[in-house]
């Protein structure tokens, strides 16, 4: 039985369908966020939205016991809010970090989409946060 079976199983299918519904908008909206953190004048906003879906994806990932996902929106929403109270923009470094992030979230949204066996193995990279969070 795969992920998304097994969600269908555990959980109301009214439930499952809303969380791969928006954990697929999530996903789609963190690129061009990222992106637009190499903006000083857009890095503010920019970062508050990205810590508002990493919390977002880790507390619905909490309920339906989705631990890969919860793992790295936890890491993730923990950077997101240090770099919070930086101005920008982001280094090039944490640009990279949060795309290695954002492509993770994807691979994750397409196992559960397409009823993977098990999650995509976490790319090594992402454990290796970058240390200057902002460009110098």
């Amino acid at each position: 039985m795969g992920i998304l079976a097994q969600l269908e199983v555990d959980f109301d299918m009214e439930i499952v369908e809303d969380f791969v519904s928006h954990f697929a908008i999530m996903c789609e909206n963190m690129e061009p966020l990222i992106i637009g953190m190499s903006k000083a004048d857009r890095y503010s906003d920019n970062i508050g939205d990205l810590f508002r879906i990493f919390h977002n994806m880790k507390s619905a990932a909490g309920f339906l016991k989705l631990d890969p996902i919860i793992k790295l929106a936890v890491l993730a929403e923990d950077i997101a809010e240090e770099a919070r109270v930086l101005k920008g923009p982001a280094s090039e470094a944490f640009i990279d970090w949060l795309l290695l992030v954002s492509d993770q979230f994807e691979k994750y949204r397409k196992d559960v989409e397409d009823d993977a066996a098990f999650f995509t193995v976490l790319n090594p990279l992402i454990i290796k946060v970058p240390h200057q969070l902002e460009k110098e």
